[in-house]
């Protein structure tokens, strides 16, 4: 992959195909002056209806910074299946890779929002998806792509992907948001970016301190690695030294899918050639500006607002 310099520009004449492979969700967000306790009711100000998943989410947001997506994953044959792939179509994300497995069902999360941005949440886990079977022709899937996006929440239908898109060498962004993740992991082996949530990485290493976390990590991620830490920033490892990217100051109303947001924006300025760095000042500034807007992935910046703020910082 050719490297432009540290800048992010406008997007290439023809956008670049960005992989999602994993999970997707049915949101309920309900926005409140306080969270609900026992015996007590906490009445919304505003409630939204929306898909959700690390891969459908970063999907979405890749679509709205103005490249192309295609989501492949394992839903539900249920009424949330079919809404969460409706949503995909209606943001002109390409649902080829989808896959309708039957008898399952698709998970929903109930989410509560603070006016501080906080977060209360609860999933009813898909039933069914967990086991479903990788598609039998990866390389169809990665026909055309420039980089490939994976969660590590269905490792076993993502795998064979990730895999097919390395033979080929094509990027694999990997977002490491499951816990449970282990230095072993094979997905780890398969990443040319693992991008490690802060707790994903703290548990992966069984290193409290973050830097040296991820320091550790360098040592059994093959590629480039990174740590998302909420309102304070990205960390990454440049090969020598643990470097941080400072968030964007934003005042922030709903981090929910802030995550997916950082990952889709990453994944799509490697595509277009973009440095690590210009990668993760562009993608720290979507997630950021997300932070604003209330609606999960809902309030996903366009391509214009991210370099509006790019130029502002």
């Amino acid at each position: 992959m050719t490297e432009t310099p540290d800048r992010i520009g406008d997007p290439c004449p023809v956008p670049p195909l960005v992989l999602c492979a994993g999970m997707a969700v049915v949101d309920f967000m309900f926005r409140v002056e306080r969270f609900p306790t026992p015996s007590t009711k906490a009445m919304a100000r505003e409630f939204f209806l929306t898909g959700g998943g690390n891969a459908a989410n970063a999907a979405i947001a890749i679509t709205r910074l103005g490249g192309r997506a295609r989501f492949c994953g394992p839903v539900g044959d249920d009424e949330f299946g079919r809404r969460v792939l409706d949503g995909l179509i209606k943001e002109g994300v390409d649902i080829g890779g989808a896959e309708r497995v039957k008898g399952a069902t698709t998970s929903v999360s109930g989410i509560f929002v603070d006016p501080a941005g906080e977060r209360l949440l609860t999933t009813r886990r898909a039933q069914g998806l967990d086991a479903a079977p990788p598609p039998a022709d990866c390389g169809r899937f990665i026909a055309g792509v420039a980089a490939v996006l994976a969660d590590n929440h269905l490792p076993d239908f993502v795998l064979p992907l990730c895999r097919a898109a390395r033979v080929r060498n094509i990027p694999v962004v990997l977002d490491v948001d499951k816990p449970a993740t282990e230095a072993a992991d094979p997905l780890l082996a398969l990443a040319s970016h693992a991008i490690f949530a802060a707790e994903a990485l703290r548990a992966a290493t069984d290193v409290a301190d973050l830097p040296a976390a991820l320091d550790r990590a360098s040592n059994f991620c093959r590629g480039f690695v990174a740590a998302t830490d909420g309102a304070a920033g990205v960390l990454w490892h440049d090969g020598n030294a643990v470097r941080r990217q400072k968030p964007f100051a934003v005042s922030a109303v709903d981090t929910l899918a802030a995550g997916d947001v950082f990952h889709g924006a990453f994944a799509l300025a490697l595509a277009e050639g973009r440095a690590e760095a210009a990668a993760l000042r562009f993608a720290s500034a979507a997630a950021a500006l997300k932070c604003t807007r209330f609606g999960g992935i809902v309030g996903s910046p366009t391509r214009a607002e991210v370099e509006q703020l790019l130029m502002q910082a």
